[in-house]
Parts: structure tokens; C-alpha cells; sequence
């Protein structure tokens, strides 16, 4: 029960938090590490009197398990490339789910073996246990670090999606053995629980997309009320979490218990279908508040479980000081575990693949020593029950008192000894190096950057916004920084450093096209299908250029994920196109493309006139304006064949297109007008409805 003590300890955590944070980005440090040290410190402050409050608001099973844990899988899942992530997903599933459950058996027969050798005569359903809830890692801390000393890319995703995943591997296993530790292990039983097992992972994702699949649906049907879209997508993560609960205990009622689903890969899997495609349900300013919201939210999740498992140190029981030989052993046995499940199955994983598909030995030992352990190890070792009893159990703890103290021992060692140490690892295994096409647009970035403060500094000056000598001075500076960036221009490289420039230009094209893509999108000058269409070929086009691969072949895919093939799948069947959509589809198409490529074309020519002296080789650049100056061409010749084609579709698309490009002005000033008090809040409502209210008309009477 929430009192005003414990409200006040909230509280007080979060502006700590704050504190922290800023101390650990001033200094470089690992933030949750000392999140879980002010936690630490905590502890003896709280056994003053008047400040003994801070005990007041504690980790309980429900606080975590309901509130903080679909927090956090929202904030991962919700940002990460469905795509990407199915093209990794052999790695990521040999990590989730095959080296999870080595490392949890090994961890628990090592334990058990080790521990007996010691005189600790702990049961093996005891250990076993323990393996299962300290096997998953926690990629808060670890990514946080990849995302500062910049990890490679795919390094980055192989790690969060073998977290996310063996998250649910790890609370299913559990479940599965903590059951078979209250019933009596027997051979059906076993039987029984690994169909349970693969059920909840199986069912989790079923009920991940219809739970996830609907609430998209919704956003779809409220997205002209961005209050009722945006309440949806912020209450995702713990709607799908609660059903799953709620149809586990349902169906244990019902005495079909071996039917379950797994909440976190529901949760898992409905935020990556809400991240991946109910994201552009919304305006793009909706989606940017939802991304802003989910990580404000994530961050004070975390940021009170850490400060929370520091305060733990006050839960464990007197007497722990006895154990300190078996959590030694146990620390050292996670750490070889993991290390094992690791190499064992990364190395064979490497002999079966392809060379460019294969994982370097230095990602190998990145994801063996950064292994970290947090808030999910503490949830699950919560939910033993307190009273639980297992034969031939004779410690003075209870079982939860014991997992408890290892558990929080192996938490504190991967923080405060791993977590320190993986930024120099990083460094030390040169995991951080730039890649040649990287060193190259590092140059033409700087090239850029310098060119634009040469043109603002020298309008500062001529506006006397700085005194014409500083100004002088400073461009003097820019342009000595800009003439040595300039080295490719010059022709002073390699022919590969000439095709490395080439290709950075096109990525630059790319994500200028992107830019530009987005703004139509936001202006509702193309569908969402339209919008989604072109954004996936120029992603795939993008990482083509990456990874090195022509870039021509990516145009043949259409850079669809698994979710828009299963939307675009259920709405042939519900409804096919009409000639008229198709057409519709098809004009909005080819008019981006002509938009894009002008604006292409615009840049391009203006990098060769706005600076000191060419930023870019003039032959390469020639090439790529000459490329889109085509593009654009053939997009005009397309657009044209669809009016001949269908005149009237595209007569009422040209005519909804240009009375929203005339809203589109009165909308911005109307909200300059606002904020310069021309208009009162009264006057402003008045003619924003108005506005609103012609546009609908006028849409609907279109398409009427």
C-alpha cells in the first residue's frame, strides 16, 4: 500500500537518480553501477531514524513483475528493426534460447556438484532453480556502453535481442522448475514441463501479435484523435503483459495449467508489431512523443530498480557472512557458465555459415564478459514463494533467502567488476575501430560542417550578430579545418578511398531522401503504404552501400518486415484494391519519387557554389546528379502515364494535394500568429476548426 512515506521515497529515488546521472555522464561512468552503489549507500542512512522513510518503498514482486518489467521490454522492443533482427535470427536464438539453457544446467549441475564438494548439501532442484533465474543478462548497463564507445551496429542488435529473448526463455524455465520443485520431480512431470515450456513461448507470440495486432488496429481507426492513438500506444506494454497474466491463471483454473503464455514474449512480441508498424499509424509529432515518453519512462524504471537492488542489501538475512565461500564458488561459476555457453556454441555457429555471416572472436568475447545481471534476476527470485518447501533442504535460510543473497552477490560482481571493464575491452579488442567507408565520410562530414559554419559566420558578421573581427578570426579557423577535410576533393586519395567517397555520398543522398520522405509523410502527401514502401527500399539500399553489397540489387525487394507481410496479407483477404486505389497508390508513388529526387539534385549542385572551394570529387558528384536528374525524369514519365491512365483519380489527387498544401500555410501561420499574441487561445480554436473543418469537407467530398 502506497503511503506518504513510501511516496516521498519514490520520490526522493528519482531526483537522486537525476543526480546520479549527470555524475555518471560528467565523469564517464557506468550509470547503473552507480545507481546500485546509491542504493548501497542507502542502506545505512536508512537505519537513522529520520530518514528510515527511504525502507518505506521496497521491491515487491507485483511492483515489479506488473509495472517496471513491461516497461522496459516496451522501450527495447519498441526501437528495434524487425527486419534486422529476422535476418540475425539464428544468432540471436542460439544465444536466447540455446545458451541460455547450457548456461542455466551447467550452472545448476556445477553448482550442485561444487557446493556438495564444499559440505553445503543443497538439493538440485534448489540449483537448478537458481540457474534458470541468473542465466539471463540485462543489456541496460552493457548497451548503454556499446551505444558510448560505438559498437558496431549488428554486435549491438545480436546482444538486445538475445536479452530480450532469453528474458522469456528464463521466466518460462523458471515457472517450469519451480512447479516441478512443489509437485515432486518425476518423469511425466519433466515431460509435462518441457511442453509447458515451448507452449508459453509459442503461445506468448500468438497472443503477442492478436493482443498487439488489435491495439494497432485501433491506433489505426483514432489516428485524427492523437490523445486516444498515443493513450493506446503507451498502454501496449502493460495491457498484453496483464492478458497473459490473467489468461495463465484463468487457464491453470481450468485445470489446463500446461497451456500458458509467456508474458514477456507477448509483451516482446507486440511492441516490436507497434514499433515496426503501428508507429506510422500517427503523425510523425505523435510518434515523437511517444519515443520521448516510452524512454523518460524506461529511464526512471531502471533508474529505481537499480537504486532498489542496491537497498537489497538490507533484505539479506543475518548470518549471510557464513556463505561467503559458497557465493565466491557461485560468482565463479556463473562467469565460467556463460563463458562456456558462449564459445561452445558460437564456434560451431561460425563453422556452418557463411564468412560475412560469422561473429568475430572479439563480439565472442564481448558477449561473454558483458553478461551482465539486474532487474529480471531480482524479479524472478522475488516470486519464490517464502515458504516453499524442498526435500532434503537443511540450511537455516529459507530457499528464497538463500537464491536471494547469491543472487544479489552475482548482480554486484557483474556491476561493480564487469561493467567498468567493458569499455576498455572494447578498446582493448578494437571493436570501436572505425571501417574505411566510416574514416571516409568521417572526412566529407567534416567537410560539411566546417563549410556551414564558414557561411553562418560570415552572415553573423555581415549582420553584426559578432563583432566583424571575432567573426574574421573564427572563419579564418573554420576554413583552415575545411581545406584539410577537403582532401578528397582535391583528389589527394586512392582509387579505393574515391570509391569509398562515392559511396558515403549516396548514403548521404539516401538519408536526405529520407528526410524528405518523412516531411510528405507528415503532410499527408503520401499513403502510409506508399510512405512505407519507399522507406524500406532505401533502407535496404543503405545498408547495401554498408555492408559493401551493390546497392542496384536492393531496389528488387520491397524492404517489407514480417509484420506489414502479415497486415498486407489479412487485408487481401478482407478486401482486395480497386483499380482506382492501385491507381491512387501508384500516382503518390511516382510523385515522391520525383519530390525526392529533386531535392537530391537541388543539394547536390548546391555543395559545388555555396563553399569556399568543392567538398566532393566533381566527377563523382556529376555522377550522382546525373543519376537523380534520371531518376527524376523517369518518375515525371511514370506520373504522366498514370493520369493519362486514370484522369480523374488523379484530377481529384492533384486537387486534395494542393488545397493541403494551401491548409499547410495557413496552419503554420496561424501558429506563428499565436505565439506572437496576434490571436487570442479564443481566435485560435476558432480558426484552427474552421481550417480543419474545410479540409475534412473537402477530403470527403473527393473522394465522395
Amino acid at each position: 500500500m502506497l503511503t506518504a512515506a513510501s511516496a516521498f521515497a519514490l520520490f526522493l529515488m528519482l531526483a537522486l537518480s537525476s543526480i546520479v546521472y549527470f555524475i555518471a555522464n560528467r565523469f564517464k561512468l557506468p550509470y547503473t553501477v552507480l545507481l546500485a552503489l546509491t542504493g548501497v549507500l542507502l542502506v545505512p542512512l536508512s537505519g537513522i531514524n529520520f530518514l528510515s522513510f527511504i525502507r518505506e518503498f521496497e521491491l515487491t514482486p507485483s511492483l515489479l513483475f506488473f509495472i517496471f518489467l513491461p516497461t522496459l521490454l516496451f522501450e527495447s522492443a519498441y526501437n528495434m528493426n524487425i527486419r534486422r533482427v529476422v535476418e540475425e535470427i539464428k544468432p540471436i536464438l542460439l544465444l536466447a534460447v540455446g545458451g541460455y539453457l547450457v548456461s542455466a544446467f551447467l550452472i545448476g549441475g556445477a553448482l550442485w556438484f561444487t557446493l556438495g564438494l564444499l559440505g553445503l548439501a543443497v538439493p538440485l532442484p534448489v540449483t537448478l532453480l537458481f540457474g534458470a533465474l541468473i542465466s539471463a543478462t540485462d543489456p541496460v548497463a552493457v548497451l548503454a556502453l556499446f551505444k558510448e564507445y560505438g559498437a558496431p551496429r549488428r554486435l549491438t542488435l545480436i546482444f538486445e535481442g538475445e536479452s530480450l529473448a532469453n528474458d522469456a526463455t528464463a521466466l518460462a524455465l523458471f515457472v517450469v522448475i519451480l512447479s516441478l520443485v512443489e509437485v515432486g520431480i518425476t518423469g511425466g512431470g519433466i515431460a509435462l514441463g518441457a511442453v509447458t515450456f515451448f507452449v508459453m513461448l509459442l503461445g506468448g507470440a500468438l497472443l503477442g501479435l492478436i493482443v498487439g495486432g488489435i491495439l494497432v488496429n485501433l491506433i489505426g481507426f483514432f489516428k485524427e484523435n492523437e490523445v486516444v492513438a498515443v493513450t493506446l500506444m503507451i498502454v501496449l506494454a502493460h495491457l498484453t503483459f496483464l492478458v497473459a497474466e490473467i489468461s495463465n491463471e484463468a487457464l491453470t483454473h481450468a485445470g489446463i495449467g500446461f497451456i500458458q503464455f509467456s508474458p514477456i514474449i507477448a509483451t516482446t512480441v507486440a511492441s516490436l508489431l507497434m514499433g515496426n508498424y503501428g508507429r506510422y499509424k500517427v503523425s510523425p509529432r505523435a510518434q515523437e512523443f511517444v519515443d520521448k515518453f516510452w524512454e523518460q519512462f524506461a529511464f526512471m524504471a531502471n533508474s529505481i530498480v537499480f537504486i532498489l537492488v542496491g537497498l537489497l542489501f538490507a533484505s539479506i538475512p543475518s548470518g549471510a557472512q557464513s556463505l561467503i565461500i559458497p557465493i565466491i564458488v557461485t560468482v565463479i561459476v556463473v562467469a565460467v557458465s556463460r563463458a562456456l555457453s558462449i564459445y561452445g556454441l558460437i564456434l560451431p555457429f561460425n563453422w556452418m555459415v557463411e564468412v560475412k555471416n560469422r561473429i568475430p572472436n572479439s563480439w565472442s568475447h564481448l558477449l561473454a564478459w558483458g553478461s551482465l545481471r539486474g532487474a529480471l534476476a531480482v524479479m524472478i527470485v522475488l516470486l519464490i514463494p517464502p515458504d516453499i518447501t524442498v526435500p532434503g533442504w537443511t540450511l537455516d535460510f529459507s530457499v528464497q533467502q538463500f537464491l536471494l543473497i547469491l543472487t544479489v552477490a552475482c548482480i554486484f560482481t557483474t556491476l561493480f567488476l564487469k561493467a567498468p571493464t567493458i569499455g576498455p575491452l572494447i578498446k582493448r579488442l578494437k571493436v570501436d575501430t572505425l571501417t574505411d567507408l566510416e574514416k571516409v565520410a568521417e572526412e566529407e562530414g567534416q567537410a560539411l560542417i566546417h563549410g556551414m559554419s564558414i557561411l553562418k559566420l560570415k552572415a553573423f558578421g555581415e549582420k553584426n550578430y559578432v563583432p566583424p573581427e571575432m567573426a574574421s578570426a573564427m572563419t579564418a579557423g573554420a576554413e583552415a579545418r575545411f581545406h584539410a577535410a577537403s582532401r578528397l576533393a582535391r583528389g589527394e586519395s586512392s582509387d579505393q578511398e574515391q570509391i569509398l567517397a562515392e559511396h558515403s555520398l549516396t548514403l548521404y543522398a539516401i538519408g536526405l531522401e529520407k528526410e524528405v520522405l518523412a516531411d510528405l509523410y507528415a503532410f499527408e502527401e503520401v499513403t502510409e503504404r506508399v510512405f512505407k514502401h519507399i522507406s524500406g527500399k532505401l533502407t535496404l539500399q543503405a545498408e547495401a552501400i554498408q555492408e559493401n553489397r551493390s546497392p542496384d540489387a536492393s531496389a528488387f525487394r520491397d524492404g517489407k518486415d514480417i509484420f506489414e507481410n502479415i497486415a498486407e496479407w489479412l487485408r487481401l483477404l478482407v478486401k482486395k484494391d480497386s483499380p482506382s486505389d492501385m491507381a491512387a497508390d501508384e500516382f503518390l508513388y511516382y510523385r515522391a519519387q520525383q519530390i525526392l529526387a529533386r531535392k537530391v539534385v537541388k543539394e547536390l549542385e548546391s555543395f559545388q557554389t555555396d563553399f569556399p572551394s568543392p567538398i566532393f570529387n566533381e566527377t563523382m558528384l556529376m555522377q550522382a546528379i546525373t543519376r537523380y536528374k534520371t531518376y527524376k525524369q523517369q518518375a515525371i514519365m511514370k506520373l504522366e502515364a498514370v493520369r493519362k491512365a486514370h484522369p480523374e483519380t488523379t484530377r481529384c489527387l492533384d486537387e486534395e494535394l494542393a488545397f493541403r498544401s494551401v491548409y499547410r500555410v495557413k496552419e503554420r501561420y496561424l501558429e506563428r500568429y499565436r505565439h506572437r499574441d496576434l490571436l487570442t487561445p479564443k481566435l485560435y480554436i476558432k480558426l484552427r476548426d474552421e481550417y480543419a473543418s474545410e479540409v475534412a469537407q473537402h477530403s470527403t467530398h473527393s473522394h465522395s
